[in-house]
């Protein structure tokens, strides 16, 4: 066990010199400056992280391959376009070509940003995989040694073992915040409320919705050809790692308020290149709903 312990002390101080922390390529000083070594912000949470690492890859491997088609279909378009003024013999480059070339390096920046978007983000993969093994290696020769006898050695390498915990669990933690970096934004509109006969013309709701603590509050009316006026219709929010949406309808009547229900929605399947349309069902039997579209 005590050649286990050496081994497992070796590997961590091998790794960290790959550590998150001490990579400044992975971390902003602005950003990460409420991180301090020795001060774990919160559990770090593998499950949810690696699904939403899984997630976030795929949907920006989404928008690499339609970029991707986008800069084929003009790059043939601008060959086109060569061929036909060559034909023509009018000049080498004809002033046609030049708003294409003009798009042609737009999308081509565009994919090399989003190239270096996935490679830090795999990057970061990567290292969150690495601590993760070497944090839960650490709690098994926990429970390991709790089993055997007492001893000022098992004693002492209880100790070395917790410290390297603490060490996976603070690297953790600093990947799942430089993660939240790369998550981009989520476009919310409003679309109305679906409830059929529940729904009647001079009925007033409040919407209110809550992603950690970003929150997004807006009144609507039920007007007489059916139709719903919202004093707001979109918003921004930025995606967190640990946090769900939280949805609460409420009806006005005058000076009282009537709750209609309180939803949650998880985030992680809005990482998509199209705009999604999210039905909620606000009440237990989904009398009322509320739709939503989101583009990440």
């Amino acid at each position: 066990c005590t050649f286990s312990i050496f081994l497992f002390s070796f590997y961590r101080k091998s790794l960290s010199r790959s550590s998150v922390r001490s990579r400044m390529s992975l971390r902003s000083p602005k950003a990460y400056n409420s991180l301090q070594k020795g001060a774990v912000i919160w559990d770090p949470k593998p499950l949810q992280v690696k699904k939403i690492f899984e997630a976030l890859k795929k949907g920006l491997n989404e928008y690499l391959e339609a970029h991707q088609a986008e800069l084929d279909y003009l790059s043939g378009r601008h060959k086109d376009t060569k061929r036909n003024s060559r034909l023509e013999m009018i000049s080498q480059i004809t002033p046609s070509l030049f708003p294409l070339q003009k798009q042609i390096r737009s999308v081509e920046r565009y994919i090399r940003k989003l190239e270096f978007h996935i490679s830090k983000v795999e990057e970061l993969d990567e290292a969150y995989c690495i601590q993760c093994r070497l944090r839960d290696g650490a709690t098994n020769m926990k429970h390991a040694f709790s089993l055997s006898p007492s001893t000022k050695a098992s004693r002492e390498s209880l100790v070395e073992l917790y410290k390297n915990f603490q060490e996976c669990t603070e690297d953790m933690c600093f990947i799942e915040r430089a993660l939240e970096v790369h998550l981009g934004e989520f476009h919310l509109k409003m679309k109305g409320l679906v409830g059929f006969a529940r729904l009647c013309p001079g009925d007033q709701y409040e919407v209110f919705v809550r992603l950690g603590r970003q929150k997004w509050r807006l009144k609507g009316k039920i007007e007489t050809d059916d139709s719903q006026t919202w004093d707001e219709e979109e918003k921004i929010f930025i995606p967190t790692l640990h946090e769900k949406f939280e949805i609460k309808v409420t009806e006005l009547r005058g000076l009282a308020t009537i709750l209609v229900g309180v939803v949650t929605c998880d985030s992680i399947n809005f990482f998509t290149t199209k705009p999604q349309a999210i039905i909620v069902d606000i009440t237990e039997l989904g009398t009322i709903k509320l739709q939503l579209e989101v583009l990440w």
